[in-house]
């Protein structure tokens, strides 16, 4: 599933294509709801801006395009007459400008809203602080953290919910806690504020590297992943070979080095099992 680094990208292509130019033809289609986007046809592109997992694109009619690429969706930018690289029946929103032709591939949300309605709107409004935001409140992102609700989640399902803190999926879930020495199998309540804190600090720093903004970590471009689809191959810090186990409502893989992100003291060990563990 592409994350919040590669929204901002998709939305910075996206809106370097679009802005400013007026809509000169829009076509959508199924699977699932199809939006009227024949009413954005004339109307000038003011914009396009990720939240989260999100893409929106905003026009001067007070109208605004959702996306939300869940696994397998994504945009492409072409020049008018160029040759797709995906076939036109994958094609799930197609806009036309002067200059360019703009494709949503496989993304099974695609809506049309008012910009004004955002703020009600719960896939958008009901997110956490976004990780790539200037502005980013790490307080609220605790808080929302520390809600009840999430007490007995494991840090590594807790980490990705959206609700909490928005832009972090399996990857950087993944990198994150393997950066901060952090087991995925603790559960929030067992973690100390400073702990929770510097996960969520070093999660913002990744993130903002990989779309080459400034960061904690000076790098100016994504990192070597160092666990993720890792597993069974030795640690590239401490040469330990990198265990993986089911985490999670999808039960997705999780990988962790058992050196460098331990399991602590009452802690319940990580739920490994040979059918899981690809260990060589």
């Amino acid at each position: 599933m592409p994350e919040g680094d590669s929204l901002y990208k998709f939305a910075r292509r996206v809106g370097a294509a679009l802005e400013g130019k007026e809509v000169l033809a829009a076509r959508s289609h199924g699977p699932g709801p199809v939006p009227q986007v024949h009413r954005i046809v004339g109307a000038t592109c003011t914009g396009a801006r990720s939240t989260g997992k999100n893409l929106l694109i905003s026009f001067d009619n007070g109208l605004v395009l959702r996306g939300h690429l869940r696994m397998y969706g994504t945009w492409h930018v072409y020049a008018p007459g160029e040759a797709w690289r995906k076939p036109e029946r994958e094609a799930r929103l197609v806009l036309e400008v002067a200059d360019a032709v703009v494709v949503n591939f496989s993304a099974p949300v695609i809506e049309l809203l008012e910009e004004r309605a955002l703020g009600h709107h719960r896939p958008v409004a009901g997110l956490g602080p976004d990780l790539l935001e200037d502005d980013f409140d790490v307080d609220e992102a605790l808080r929302r953290l520390r809600d009840p609700s999430r007490a007995t989640l494991t840090i590594g399902d807790a980490i990705m919910d959206q609700t909490a803190v928005a832009g972090v999926g399996n990857i950087w879930k993944h990198e994150s806690l393997f950066h901060v020495g952090m087991n995925p199998w603790r559960r929030v309540r067992e973690l100390p504020d400073d702990e929770l804190r510097g996960l969520v600090l070093k999660a913002q720093a990744l993130l903002r590297a990989s779309v080459g903004k400034p960061n904690s970590l000076g790098l100016t471009r994504r990192t070597e992943m160092w666990v993720y689809e890792r597993a069974g191959q030795p640690c590239r810090r401490c040469y330990t070979r990198i265990r993986s186990g089911s985490q999670g409502v999808d039960i997705r893989q999780t990988a962790w080095c058992p050196k460098c992100q331990p399991v602590v003291e009452g802690q319940i060990d990580p739920p490994v099992r040979k059918r899981h563990a690809r260990l060589a």
